[in-house]
């Protein structure tokens, strides 16, 4: 009885021990997955828009808040209102962007912050390549920034 006791507690502990470890692991790909976006990003590409108007627009979102529950709290400006979001980066690639706000500031060019509110909001994959990230939906659109600390 003792020995069949010791056993069953052994087999118990050991998928306790690998059950800590497959979380632990999965919390760590979050933390890479989180590293890589977890920038302040400027837009280069998007729609018909050219690369100079949105640097005039100074046109960007930022990723660099502390994570909570895999969720990272974003803003976002497209030349007029600031906007905010919660976005969540998957390890498969997918992401999910949602409870997107603004600020309700009344400017006289709005078209490039309600093209990308529409869009953005859109964007179900994401990509990190070096010192680029691509946003894409499932029609195959995009958006495309670079890192603001790149040099």
């Amino acid at each position: 009885m003792k020995t069949i006791f010791i056993s069953v507690l052994s087999v118990l502990c050991s998928l306790l021990l690998l059950n800590c470890n497959a979380a632990n692991s999965n919390a760590s790909q979050n933390t890479h997955q989180n590293s890589q976006v977890q920038r302040e990003w400027m837009l280069i590409a998007f729609g018909s828009y050219s690369k100079a108007d949105l640097i005039a627009k100074d046109a960007k979102i930022n990723l660099t808040e502390k994570p909570e529950n895999g969720k990272i709290r974003g803003t976002a400006f497209m030349g007029c209102n600031s906007m905010f979001f919660t976005s969540e980066f998957k390890n498969d690639g997918g992401v999910e962007i949602s409870e997107i706000g603004s600020t309700l500031k009344a400017c006289q060019d709005m078209k490039l912050e309600m093209d990308f509110s529409k869009a953005f909001r859109n964007m179900t994959k994401y990509s990190v390549k070096g010192h680029f990230l691509t946003l894409s939906d499932g029609d195959g659109n995009q958006m495309e920034f670079i890192a603001a600390d790149w040099d």
